[in-house]
């Protein structure tokens, strides 16, 4: 009887759930069956539910890097484990612990406030805290797996919680060792371990020139508010326009290949990169193929940043792939450069 009364409640379950205004896109698309999970202890049990019905599942976080179907059979499970707390400290480092489901632009702001700099340049990006290392999310010279120290996720091939330590995650230019096993991990918690020795970073001219003329040294919060300021005049809000933020990775290539490009388009942005090749601007390779602000049907690219698609209303998963293919080909085609589409594909 005492282990009836200890059972988590169950996750909550809405069948053929309108998932709309759940993902930042605005396509409209229906779940089978949808389970909000509010607790970690509430997977072992929904997760054995799954496996005994044979049914194929899916997680949707905040919904701001994927590209949903019409239709979603099976489980959608619904991610909002929320709460942060400082776990740890000593004179070097500040341990915080943080729910999968917690917004990833209110954790930033909340850091902030407790003098916790770090993260400031990951402004303003949307979706949770549990998507954010999985695609190792990252803006203006910063990545978020730098600032891990572990994962907590329920394993469905282990049928377990495991708690994997950052040298595990395969951390990569917008991928993780969660990416590459796709539909197995459910991330519920995790470990942010954040030097006290802050500094700012401005590796990104965009960013920099913000503070060159004042010729001042910016604190984390100035750093913030102007990445907040960049992001806001890059990038169309959600609510006003369905997008998934950038839709192509920088492609990164060799010195050689570099040096060709360079040599027939003089004015190729880039940067250079950790490894030692070059990090391609994909947003100036797209403008430089004429999308930047063209329109096919109810999708498009987006006036002000050709790396941005956008739904203007209606549109759907097939006219959002076949504008990103023909972007791709052309792309490809004029400077022999492979695009990465960045959002999760359901």
């Amino acid at each position: 009887m005492n282990s009836a009364k200890n059972a988590p409640n169950p996750a909550k379950l809405t069948p053929n759930l309108g998932l709309k205004h759940r993902n930042s896109f605005g396509l409209d698309s229906m779940a089978e069956f949808a389970y909000e999970i509010t607790s970690a202890d509430q997977l072992p049990a929904l997760m054995k539910e799954l496996r005994d019905k044979k049914l194929a599942w899916r997680v949707l976080g905040g919904g701001s890097n994927v590209i949903l179907p019409e239709s979603l059979p099976g489980a959608t499970i619904l991610i909002n484990i929320l709460g942060q707390d400082l776990v740890k400290s000593d004179d070097t480092y500040s341990w915080l612990s943080v729910g999968a489901g917690v917004n990833w632009h209110e954790l930033v702001s909340w850091t902030l406030e407790h003098n916790l700099p770090g993260f400031e340049n990951l402004a303003l990006i949307p979706g949770t805290v549990g998507a954010a290392p999985i695609q190792n999310i990252g803006a203006y010279g910063v990545e978020i797996g730098e600032y891990i120290d572990s994962i907590e996720v329920f394993d469905s091939t282990a049928h377990a919680f495991v708690t994997l330590p950052q040298e595990a995650c395969q951390f990569a230019y917008r991928d993780s060792y969660f990416k590459q096993n796709p539909n197995r991990f459910i991330v519920t918690k995790v470990i942010f371990k954040i030097p006290k020795s802050w500094q700012a970073r401005l590796q990104y001219a965009d960013l920099a020139k913000q503070f060159t003329e004042s010729n001042s040294k910016p604190s984390a919060k100035q750093i913030f508010d102007a990445v907040c300021t960049i992001r806001s005049k890059k990038l169309p809000d959600p609510a006003v326009i369905g997008n998934a933020g950038s839709f192509f990775q920088n492609p990164i290539v060799g010195n050689q290949q570099y040096e060709q490009l360079i040599k027939e388009f003089p004015n190729l942005v880039s940067y250079p990169d950790a490894t030692g090749t070059r990090k391609l601007a994909a947003g100036w390779l797209i403008d430089q193929c004429g999308f930047k602000g063209k329109r096919i049907g109810p999708v498009g690219v987006y006036e002000k940043q050709a790396l941005v698609l956008v739904n203007h209303g209606g549109g759907t998963s097939k006219d959002i792939m076949g504008l990103a293919k023909n972007i791709q080909e052309e792309v490809l085609g004029k400077f022999g450069v492979q695009l990465e589409i960045e959002p999760n594909i359901l």
